[in-house]
């Protein structure tokens, strides 16, 4: 593949409420460092911005990030807002609440729903804007996400929050959701390795069916990482994958991330990357067209058992 010429247009687009947008975007996670969070080296600030200016430049109109994506010296949202603001007409910026983090990184309890509208206002903050696209409630094991989901659907009300979305959710949570407000978006872990039970993955499958059905963007997260999630920056792959990648010039990440692309329209990506030459890859995977045998292939991976 001849990545260095591939715009994100090649992946397709996808209408996500109001705006149209490559299904190809940018999760802004590893943009604080070489490892999720307080872990490993800090990143190198201009490098980042340089990669968020990139992306735009080559076509990515969707940046996920959220108030929680820091590290011990850099701040998502802050280098979103360094590197893209004032922001385009055309760009989406997504972000997350529901996790709590103290300035030590450390993980508290689930925000309560009295609390999310302090959360939206500091991603508000930190963005530099009047206004957030796109806000997903991030389930922490709540049973129920009612009063939660709620608590953001006034503030949609209010003006804050232009569109809704759910992450980390069963079924069930996507239909509470819905009879409260509409549903524009679901963020879940989703890729060639079944994340956890048996039962994980069949909620996968099912919200991934349930979204197409209903014009839903599903948005899967860790669709590069797999197994090894937020600490993978590489990892060692399963060789069907590197035998698909070997056949079209490609490397196993361009093959995930096409695989993630092929389950459907409305699937979006957002591999993150704080790596220039990773950015090019992640958008040039939006050009990669799997085969029939590559699907059958990459499919058996993924009905597999979780080791």
């Amino acid at each position: 593949m001849t990545s260095q010429t591939i715009t994100a247009d090649a992946a397709g687009r996808w209408k996500l409420a109001d705006l149209t947008v490559s299904r190809v975007g940018l999760g802004a996670m590893r943009l604080t460092g070489s490892a999720a969070f307080h872990l490993g080296t800090p990143s190198d600030r201009d490098r980042s911005i340089a990669v968020l200016r990139e992306a735009v430049d080559r076509g990515v109109d969707h940046i996920d990030t959220a108030a929680f994506y820091f590290s011990r010296l850099r701040s998502a949202n802050e280098l979103v807002n360094r590197a893209l603001a004032p922001y385009r007409d055309d760009l989406l910026i997504a972000t997350k609440v529901g996790p709590y983090r103290d300035q030590q990184g450390g993980w508290g309890e689930a925000a309560r729903p009295d609390e999310l509208r302090g959360h939206v206002e500091e991603n508000l903050r930190q963005l530099g804007r009047d206004h957030l696209d796109l806000v997903y409630l991030r389930r922490m094991r709540q049973e129920s996400i009612a009063e939660h989901f709620g608590a953001l659907a006034d503030l949609r009300a209010a003006g804050l929050v232009r569109h809704l979305g759910v992450s980390q959710i069963e079924p069930r949570h996507l239909a509470e959701a819905q009879a409260i407000a509409p549903v524009v978006a679901v963020q879940n872990r989703y890729g060639l390795d079944p994340a956890g039970s048996d039962r994980a993955a069949s909620d996968a499958d099912t919200l991934l069916r349930l979204c197409g059905e209903q014009g839903i963007a599903f948005v899967p997260y860790y669709a590069v990482a797999g197994r090894y999630g937020e600490n993978a920056v590489t990892a060692p792959d399963h060789d069907e994958v590197r035998a698909v990648a070997r056949a079209h010039g490609a490397t196993p990440a361009q093959v995930r991330i096409a695989w993630v692309l092929s389950r459907g329209p409305h699937v979006l990506a957002i591999p993150g990357t704080g790596d220039p030459a990773h950015l090019v890859e992640n958008i040039a995977a939006g050009a990669l067209r799997l085969t029939g045998e590559d699907l059958r292939r990459l499919d058996a991976l993924r009905a597999a058992p979780a080791h």
